[in-house]
């Protein structure tokens, strides 16, 4: 149901365009790991990633799961609650395991949050937090990298400018472009696995910009 619904919300808030690396669909069991640059960017990477026949489980902030509705269709579909910095957050990566030894590909933001800017702009994925690294390292999962590009330019800034975003998108159409990488396996240690799926990353956000251009190019041409 998330999926379908970030499918049909996507096209209403901007333009997307989606592209993929040579190496071919994305496998069962797959981390797919993204940059998160906006409030509104679950959305169209969740579409996009529908779009090449993916249905993630999403590892996200607990406080969605408080929401009335959200919360429950959340639950429902098995995506996963993340207890930011208490005793729970071990289990996160557990229930985590599970999913990707189940065959899902699980969908996760290593910067752990967005990033406090209020401008539209773009900018380089902040860094990573250990927990991508960890649940690579002890699955043996590939991981294949997400950049997003444009998201910002739907939703970002204080609280007001978010809402007039959201509001006022469907009129502006924004342009926005999602990239997936070819998959990595995360060398040992976990330091040296944080910083190589930073680096993918960060590669596919490039990508993703150069796409991001390209589409605008070709719209202005």
């Amino acid at each position: 149901m998330i999926s379908h619904v970030a499918a049909a919300l996507a096209p209403v808030f901007g333009r997307m365009t989606v592209s993929e690396g040579a190496s071919g669909p994305v496998a069962g069991g797959t981390i797919l790991a993204a940059n998160h640059t906006s409030l509104a960017d679950p959305v169209i990477v969740v579409a996009a990633l529908r779009r090449l026949g993916v249905d993630p489980v999403i590892m996200a902030t607990a406080g969605l799961w408080r929401i009335p509705v959200l919360g429950r269709v959340l639950a429902r579909e098995g995506h996963i609650p993340v207890h930011r910095g208490t005793a729970s957050a071990a289990r996160s990566l557990a229930d985590a395991a599970g999913a990707l030894a189940a065959g899902r590909c699980v969908l996760m933001y290593g910067e752990g949050g967005i990033p406090a800017r209020r401008d539209a702009g773009e900018a380089a994925p902040l860094p990573f937090r250990s927990g991508l690294a960890r649940l690579a390292l002890a699955t043996g999962a590939p991981v294949r990298p997400v950049g997003q590009a444009g998201v910002r330019r739907v939703c970002s800034g204080t609280t007001a400018k978010q809402l007039a975003g959201v509001l006022t998108a469907p009129v502006r159409r924004p342009r926005v472009h999602v990239h997936v990488g070819a998959p990595l396996f995360l060398p040992g240690g976990v330091p040296e696995a944080t910083a190589a799926a930073h680096g993918a990353v960060t590669s596919a956000w490039h990508t993703a910009l150069s796409g991001l251009a390209c589409a605008h190019a070709s719209s202005s041409g």
